[in-house]
């Protein structure tokens, strides 16, 4: 049976959420954000399953893994890389958003970046939900604007 037909068979109804336990006090917020827009749009709690990782490293294993379920509609993957005094933050930034996208096509699922990466802890507070963006909100928005975009297709 064809993998497109196989994963027809069952309506996703499940949205992921792999969240990096390093900068917790980011991810956190990242996270609250995340699920208060799940809930505002109509995905109850029922619906969404929620797991922590050491890191932001450490996600796209963690989104493979949900990915592949028939019942995960989306994976949202959220963490904070603030940039220290070496070249660390490139490695886990760079080396993150890579293994995200591919788990995204290699699963031909909606595999939401919800990292962010800044200079600053002040910088993480403002995206965080300090100000006018939240990126634990638009990672919920996109996720669920993505599944709505690869039904219709």
């Amino acid at each position: 049976m064809a993998r497109d037909q196989e994963q027809s068979k069952v309506k996703p109804s499940v949205y992921a959420v792999v969240v990096a336990e390093f900068n917790q006090f980011i991810t956190q917020r990242l996270l609250d954000g995340c699920l208060e827009e799940l809930g505002r749009r109509g995905i109850s709690k029922a619906n969404v399953e929620v797991r922590w990782v050491p890191g932001a490293f450490e996600l796209p294993v963690a989104a493979q893994k949900f990915a592949r379920k028939k019942s995960v509609a989306a994976v949202i993957a959220l963490g904070c890389v603030i940039r220290g005094e070496t070249y660390h933050f490139e490695l886990v930034a760079d080396n993150a958003a890579q293994g995200i996208l591919r788990v995204s096509l290699d699963e031909r699922k909606p595999v939401i970046f919800g990292v962010i990466t800044t200079e600053t802890v002040e910088q993480a507070y403002k995206r965080s939900g300090d100000g006018d963006e939240h990126k634990g909100v638009e990672a919920a928005q996109a996720a669920l604007a993505m599944v709505k975009t690869l039904d219709g297709i």
